[in-house]
């Protein structure tokens, strides 16, 4: 069965219920370390609860059970029926994988497949008060609506069972009913009772005995069959009531609102015919009802309400990304026109139009800045995965870990968002499989049993610092040399001269690898250099630090977007190159007198440390004729924590620029970012120098 992806109210579902499943992977480990958290205990419980009834009110029936007996569980821990331990935890964690996995085929216009009878049936035993058992045991699945609670929940649900093609329930669901809102049995009286008793299945209780049930619940004579306000009046047709009457009885009964997201109608006609016997299907509470497609039912019951809720949810668009890619390029094209106008003014005299293209400057600015802060997104969006990740992975290495996150409020470009999971996820699990060491060798060195794991971001000026801090076992930089010598990548001798950050960066090298034994974990070699391939193409960089015995830290720095970059323009001969900004340390003229050769490598002195030197002409122009090599400037730049010095022939100055892809010839040419159009017209490369070193320098 596939669903209309088009259709607005499942989308509403799909925004809501996606954010309501994100934090509860973040609460569900919040919980695990504070067990006896109420509030958490009932946040978590809402959120299966608001996604079970959207999906109820979509019959999205696989999603809805799995959230039942999920919400189920959290019932009984609430209620104090049962212990949380860490295999109760297990399995709802597990749950929530299947949840995942069920909105990524809603999001796909697919009905999803229902969760795996037996964790069901595992589910529906947690549910249950404990009777000693282990909760490792599962047990047959209990019906979806069976629960053993110590006290009504905080908001009644009507049931959802309901006859093919009608709009009718049956008597036994209707006591239900009454059961949930005032306790079970209370309703249950024999003929001659002062409730009336039940009538056969196929008959409706009449005006008579739906009086003397209000009776019974306010005294007699109250709702006497007189129409007003609080008690609904019949229709003249028959004994139809409206919708409206009928949630302004239940106002009557429990006081007014409690339950205004209750009856919302599936269809034009489905009208109930008794109140008692007429609750529509729609009443479930569905996150739906709490969101866009609950706004009429929510404006029955309270108008006022409605309206101020409508006002609200009219402040807010959703827009695809790809128009907010558009608008950015077209914004980036707006920068290049306005780059290029500022160098004509500077070759024009004219006062008039001098202030035009600063105004035009200016506007052009706050533009750009309104445009990207649209594409901007919390950092939490990557961040929120991780205490999952760290949770689970400590499990499966028996270590006790805890992750401490910091500015999850920091905006970022959102393709950047986007780009930074995978490289993250490296380094925090790296954190915890080589950083953290295991309880027992913690004591050992008179550190707590539990390590830290520090995971932050802040914003410094056009640039984001991440960084992941551990408190574990740090690194030593002798055995990275050995490690170094050992696989090859280097002589003794050059390994000796290297200083102990330049040892921490040897982590980044394809196929390094301190670990002995391969796991499921870590031990292959991979990783840590597919992280610095992956920052490098987001114009970042990478460095590390670490102490040995007290921990590592790993910063990461990256630029706020990636559409429009700023630049130093360079030249070699008369043609333009620009460098990533980010990229740069610092500049100065050329002066051989500070070279020198090592190794068969031209090196530079720059404050009592010899930086590798290469002539950026040799590698990007063909250059005919005897070169000067005494005159140039020297651009020193960062490559995954290591410094090198390019010589330029001039230097231009700093300049914002928008990427523009490479044509189909030459898409993929090592160290080549894109092009851009300079401010006087001309086309310039955007150098990758990552890229470039990789190609012409291998050894860095």
């Amino acid at each position: 069965m596939s669903l209309d992806a088009d259709d607005e109210i499942l989308q509403d579902f799909l925004v809501e219920a996606s954010e309501i499943v994100e934090q509860l992977g973040e609460q569900l480990v919040d919980l695990e370390q504070r067990p006896d958290d109420s509030d958490l205990l009932n946040a978590i419980f809402r959120g299966f609860h608001t996604v079970k009834g959207g999906a109820g009110f979509l019959a999205i029936t696989p999603l809805v059970e799995t959230c039942h007996l999920a919400e189920d569980v959290f019932n009984a821990l609430r209620q104090g029926q049962r212990n949380l331990t860490p295999r109760l935890m297990d399995t709802i964690l597990q749950a929530l994988d299947v949840v995942n996995q069920m909105m990524d085929m809603i999001r796909e216009g697919e009905m999803p497949e229902p969760a795996d009878r037996d964790l069901l049936a595992h589910l529906a035993t947690l549910a249950q008060p404990d009777d000693g058992s282990t909760d490792e045991v599962a047990a047959a699945a209990a019906p979806a609506e069976t629960k053993t609670q110590a006290e009504p929940r905080a908001q009644a649900e009507v049931p959802e069972a309901r006859a093919p093609g009608g709009d009718e329930i049956t008597e036994d669901e209707f006591e239900s009913l009454l059961d949930q809102l005032h306790g079970k049995g209370k309703f249950a009286g024999a003929p001659g009772d002062a409730v009336p008793a039940k009538p056969a299945a196929a008959e409706q209780i009449n005006d008579d005995e739906f009086e003397a049930l209000l009776d019974q619940l306010h005294g007699k004579g109250k709702h006497g069959g007189v129409p007003s306000a609080a008690t609904p009046s019949k229709t003249v047709a028959g004994d139809e009531i409206s919708d409206d009457e009928f949630e302004s009885l239940l106002d009557t009964l429990h006081g007014k609102g409690k339950f205004g997201a209750a009856p919302a109608k599936p269809a034009a006609d489905a009208q109930p015919k008794q109140p008692p016997a007429k609750p529509t299907r729609a009443a479930a509470t569905p996150a739906a009802a709490q969101t866009a497609a609950a706004a009429p039912a929510d404006k029955a019951a309270d108008p006022a309400r409605g309206v101020a809720k409508g006002s609200q949810a009219e402040t807010t668009v959703r827009v695809d990304t790809q128009r907010l890619d558009d608008i950015m390029n077209m914004v980036g094209e707006l920068v290049l026109v306005r780059n290029r106008l500022a160098t004509l003014k500077a070759t024009m005299a004219d006062e008039e139009l001098a202030n035009a293209v600063g105004n035009l400057d200016v506007v052009t600015a706050d533009l750009q800045l309104s445009v990207m802060k649209t594409r901007m997104q919390p950092v939490k969006k990557v961040f929120g995965r991780f205490p999952r990740v760290v949770r689970d992975l400590a499990r499966n290495l028996k270590k006790e870990v805890d992750l401490v996150l910091h500015g999850e409020e920091t905006d970022l470009d959102k393709n950047l968002v986007e780009a930074l999971a995978d490289p993250l996820v490296h380094l925090v699990r790296n954190a915890v499989d080589h950083g953290i060491e295991s309880p027992e060798d913690r004591e050992k060195v008179g550190k707590p049993r539990r390590g830290n794991v520090v995971l932050s971001a802040a914003q410094e000026g056009d640039h984001i610092l991440l960084s992941i801090e551990d408190d574990g076992k740090g690194m030593n930089a002798d055995v990275l040399r050995r490690k170094a010598v050992e696989k090859g990548m280097m002589d003794e001798d050059a390994a000796a001269r290297l200083d102990d950050k330049d040892c921490y960066n040897l982590i980044f090298a394809p196929g390094f690898s301190t670990k002995t034994e391969i796991s499921d974990v870590s031990g292959r070699g991979v990783g840590m250099d597919v992280v610095k391939t992956r920052i490098a193409q987001m114009n970042g960089t990478v460095e590390i630090d670490s102490v040995e015995g007290r921990g590592s830290k790993i910063t990461i720095k990256l630029p706020l977007t990636l559409a429009i970059l700023p630049t130093l323009m360079v030249k070699l001969g008369q043609q333009p190159f620009a460098l990533p900004l980010a990229s740069v340390v610092e500049i100065f003229n050329l002066d051989l007198n500070r070279t020198n050769t090592v190794d068969g490598q031209l090196t530079i002195r720059v404050r009592d440390r010899a930086l590798p030197l290469f002539y950026l002409r040799n590698w990007l122009i063909s250059a005919g004729g005897q070169l000067d090599t005494h005159q140039g400037h020297v651009v020193v730049v960062n490559v995954g924590g290591i410094q090198v010095g390019l010589v330029v022939d001039f230097l231009v100055g700093q300049e914002e620029v928008v990427i523009k892809p490479l044509g189909a010839l030459l898409q993929g040419l090592d160290g080549m970012a894109g092009a851009t159009i300079t401010g006087d017209g001309k086309i310039a490369l955007i150098l990758d120098v990552p890229g470039l070193m990789r190609k012409y320098a291998r050894r860095y």
